[in-house]
């Protein structure tokens, strides 16, 4: 399958790994990131005038942008470690973001064949599997991605019947950050974090529509 595609968060390991294996297939990318085209989220009229000029439509989506450290502030570890700057940046960079791509949705997908919409979110969002505890920012404001992303399939349903729209766990992915914060987990190259989220896209249907997933494709509690 081939098509047209938007990647946001396009300069990023996964951005530019999931703009990689597009190409290669033969698909026409569109990118948008921070560091080429002042995509930035702090910047919310910024956002919708760089997506105001694009026509689209796009028959895939693919919001690749987020962030576990903002800032110099890292993950907390104790209720007494909430910082309210940090708890906002982790909100505008994880859920406000990506909310503000959603807006332009409806216009940039097809109404009349199969489209698929996904942002990255992570296991760490799941409430039901909470078990650890802390975490505070980054779980909530993931949390707070997957429900926008679950009630934007919802909306988009009514219009776009064949349309696809999931948040997706990309399991642990070699960077910096995972280095310190990713311990004990088997990690994958973005290279092939992008060819298994690919892999699961491409398996999912209309009927899968507001599910959060992993990278093997299975789903993940809410």
């Amino acid at each position: 399958m081939t098509g047209s595609a938007l990647i946001i968060g396009a300069s990023g390991g996964i951005g530019a790994a999931m703009c990689r294996h597009l190409n290669a297939a033969g698909w026409s990318v569109a990118g948008l990131s921070r560091s080429v085209d002042g995509f930035d989220y702090a910047d919310p009229d910024a956002v919708d005038r760089l997506l105001s000029t694009l026509e689209g439509p796009f028959d895939l989506i693919f919001i690749a942008t987020g962030a576990l450290e903002i800032d110099g502030h890292g993950p907390e570890k104790a209720l007494k470690q909430i910082d309210a700057a940090a708890l906002e940046a982790q909100f505008r960079t994880n859920t406000i973001g990506p909310a503000l791509v959603m807006r332009h949705a409806a216009r940039l997908l097809p109404r009349d064949r199969r489209a698929t919409v996904a942002a990255l979110s992570a296991r760490v969002g799941s409430i039901g599997d909470n078990r650890l505890g802390g975490w505070y920012g980054y779980r909530a404001a993931k949390a707070a991605l997957n429900q926008i992303m679950h009630g934007a399939a919802i909306e988009l349903a009514r219009t776009h019947k064949q349309a696809v729209c999931v948040a997706l766990h990309p399991g642990t992915v070699e960077t910096d950050l995972t280095a310190v914060h990713g311990a004990g987990h088997d990690k994958v190259t973005p290279d092939q974090a992008a060819a298994n989220l690919l892999g699961v896209l491409d398996g999912l249907t209309p009927e899968d529509t507001g599910l959060f997933f992993d990278w093997q494709g299975k789903r993940v509690v809410w």
